[in-house]
């Protein structure tokens, strides 16, 4: 594990001062996680009158919920791959059309399979945004304040979350069909970010990437003056296979999988079931909405204090002491199940504020430690291998809480954070305040060498 930071190789990127144009870009790029915290959230309110509408077993719930997950799974494998491939622009606008449409859609099913099938793509929509969104941001942003604007693009995931939860409590007082209105409600947060997005420009450092030197000069001229170097932001050339299949990539791939599913496994548990969970240690028994409120806006408090640090203590001391912080808040639910319940949200929201200060790392860390010529594939990658424990866990979740209870759960939860932990420590790069160039070197020895 490398935990010692390095400068060199700074461009005039790096160099440059921090302006609006990162700030607007950081902003339009936030649609994305935040649609994916709302509308992993709003499924579990909507399952408050979706379930007796369609008349839903446990197992159907299950689906329902794990739809969304794992088309974010196919969506950063295929779409990450894509962007690397045709443009971060290009995708930046297109998926965000789609979802939008799927979003409408989902309001008017009638069955089962149909609000399976279009949460199913709605999940691979949200999923190309992380590679596509995170890519083109990484590729704009001074290095000594990557970390904390990259890290706001998946903190807005918990704002997301927060807005669903409020929104879904609001329209909860529309009836039987509250859950259309809940699932069509993504739509206006898709179209808003689709409208700012058009204004965005293509990155610069994938442009010289494909050869394409004058759209690249004149864009960097528009930003950054015309006395910028434009020789500063070329990598060397790399295969796509090359630059994946090694023994340093392998490791961060690795690496980056393995805190990732320790991050989303618990969150989107808490997201999707929280009403569920919380009900049955005797918190929300009057409202199912209000602790679900306030523990997505914990999540949302603690990402201020994380954006503080990640960009001064480094990557690696924030995710080690939150995975032990969060392990031990689930180990409390689940060895005190009788506690009073003021004791037992209290615990949860301990989890919600040290989850909210280091979650954001996932999203920092691949864009850094991968060149720009498969940033967005292996973006794509670890998203995609943290949704197959995501769905996995949502869709056994509802049939461990029956059969198991809800100390099962927690115990599950507390496990997963240990195993975060763990493979922070073995395998962590610490990647703070180093430029692109330098943090994304790779060992062209292939994978089938020093393993």
């Amino acid at each position: 594990m490398s935990t010692v930071p390095s400068v060199t190789d700074q461009s005039f990127i790096d160099r440059a001062p921090l302006t609006r144009f990162h700030l607007k870009l950081t902003a339009f790029s936030a649609g994305g996680p935040l649609l994916d915290g709302y509308a992993v959230t709003i499924i579990g309110l909507a399952l408050i009158t979706l379930g007796p509408a369609l008349d839903l077993d446990s197992t159907e719930i299950g689906l329902a919920a794990a739809a969304a997950l794992a088309g974010i799974l196919v969506g950063g494998l295929v779409f990450g791959r894509l962007t690397d491939r045709i443009g971060r622009k290009v995708m930046y606008i297109a998926n965000l059309i789609a979802l939008s449409v799927v979003s409408v859609l989902s309001a008017l099913v009638t069955d089962t399979w149909q609000l399976v099938v279009l949460r199913f793509v709605l999940g691979v929509m949200i999923g190309a945004d992380y590679p596509i969104a995170s890519s083109l941001l990484a590729e704009f942003v001074p290095s000594r304040y990557r970390g904390r604007l990259l890290g706001a693009l998946f903190a807005a995931f918990g704002l997301g979350a927060a807005l669903a939860a409020g929104t879904g409590w609001l329209l909860s007082s529309t009836g039987d069909d509250a859950w259309r209105w809940m699932l069509a409600s993504p739509a206006v947060i898709g179209v808003v970010t689709l409208v700012l997005r058009l204004s965005a420009p293509e990155s610069p450092r994938w442009l010289l990437s494909r050869g394409r030197r004058a759209e690249a000069e004149k864009i960097a001229h528009e930003i950054w003056g015309r006395h910028v170097e434009l020789n500063e932001l070329v990598e060397p050339p790399v295969e796509a296979t090359e630059a994946l299949l090694n023994r340093t990539s392998i490791r961060r791939i690795a690496y980056v999988s393995i805190f990732f599913i320790a991050h989303v496994v618990p969150l989107f548990a808490i997201y999707s079931f929280g009403p569920a969970l919380m009900h049955r240690i005797g918190i929300g028994t009057d409202s199912p909405y209000l602790p679900e409120v306030v523990i997505a806006l914990l999540f949302v408090v603690g990402s201020v204090p994380g954006l503080w640090l990640v960009d001064r203590v480094g990557r690696i001391p924030l995710l080690t002491v939150t995975f032990v912080i969060m392990a031990a808040a689930f180990a409390v639910v689940a060895l005190f199940p009788d506690a009073p319940p003021a004791a037992l949200f209290a615990a949860l929201a301990v989890y919600a504020l040290a989850s909210g200060a280091s979650n954001f790392i996932e999203i920092i860390v691949p864009n850094e430690l991968f060149p720009t010529a498969v940033r967005a594939t292996a973006t794509g990658i670890v998203v995609a291998i943290s949704r197959i424990g995501a769905v996995a866990s949502t869709f056994l979740l509802p049939t461990i809480l029956t059969d198991w209870g809800t100390g099962a759960v927690m115990w599950l939860l507390a496990g997963v954070n240990l195993a975060g932990l763990i493979g922070t420590v073995l395998l962590g790069e610490e990647s703070r305040n180093r430029a692109l160039v330098a943090s994304a070197a790779i060992d062209p020895a292939p994978a089938g060498q020093h393993l």
